[in-house]
């Protein structure tokens, strides 16, 4: 995982310990990078104390040294300007590196299941906005910085459902998802020629704290015969973070052990 060391890296979503955000987060900054993690709660002070110093960090107090967490609400673009702000002056130097994880879960809102046509207007927004906006208004914050260094990274982790499943009652959260990877297409063309690539990973059903015993049964019936781990899916964005992948842009890296393969269930 090369060219990891040293950049500024912004994971969000990352309020859960057992999740997909903060075991990304934490591989960053076992890597070396400068981390800095969002979430809508106080618990990401919590997730702060666990990273640990910044591998080869300035001394304490100097400009740019370990990693720095920010309570922020994406769905509001005024808010997600402060954040990338804050964290260039925290860490030193404008995001390199941008892991859009922040969901449904990672927001801690729960959305009322229903059919195409019982979902309210207020429950379809919903989803777009915290599935979907979130990661179109961080993308847009950090890229002028990205341009101008002529480097960038930014991973959107999506889903298996909607670009390639889909589940019954959950047509907001599909939709937004496979909009994920449209805007994931459209980020990498518009920017490949200035150093910046822009990848999707599409995890399946993967065993975090919110997981369900109904959502952790259906990874044993997966081909590989379990659910996945967060640090599975770290390992994806990880790659897809580092210098190594620059010549990998608007791509679909699935991680869901087979299950999306099979026809016969």
């Amino acid at each position: 995982m090369d060219g990891l060391a040293g950049r500024v890296a912004l994971v969000t979503g990352c309020g859960a310990a057992d999740g997909i955000g903060f075991a990304t987060a934490r591989g960053l900054a076992q890597a070396g990078a400068r981390v800095a993690i969002t979430s809508t709660t106080a618990r990401i002070h919590d997730r702060l104390a666990e990273l640990g110093p910044a591998l080869g960090s300035e001394p304490d107090g100097a400009p740019g040294c370990g990693h720095a967490a920010f309570i922020a609400d994406l769905t509001d673009s005024a808010s997600v300007a402060r954040l990338v702000a804050a964290v260039a002056r925290a860490l030193g130097a404008a995001p390199a590196i941008l892991v859009n994880n922040a969901g449904m879960v990672q927001q801690g809102r729960k959305h009322r299941l229903a059919r195409i046509e019982q979902v309210t207007d207020a429950d379809w927004a919903a989803h777009l906005a915290i599935n979907l906006t979130t990661a179109f208004s961080m993308t847009r914050a950090v890229l002028p910085a990205m341009q101008q260094a002529g480097y960038g990274r930014i991973v959107n982790v999506a889903s298996v459902t909607g670009p390639l499943v889909s589940i019954a009652r959950m047509a907001g959260y599909s939709a937004a998802k496979a909009a994920m990877t449209g805007l994931t297409r459209a980020t990498a063309l518009e920017n490949a020629a200035r150093g910046i690539t822009c990848n999707a990973v599409l995890p399946g059903w993967i065993a975090t704290g919110s997981s369900s015993a109904r959502e952790i049964a259906a990874g044993k019936r997966s081909p590989t015969g379990r659910p996945g781990t967060p640090a599975e899916v770290a390992c994806a964005c990880l790659f897809l973070a580092s210098a190594g992948a620059g010549y990998i842009n608007g791509a679909m890296l699935v991680v869901d052990g087979a299950n999306s393969l099979a026809e016969m269930k």
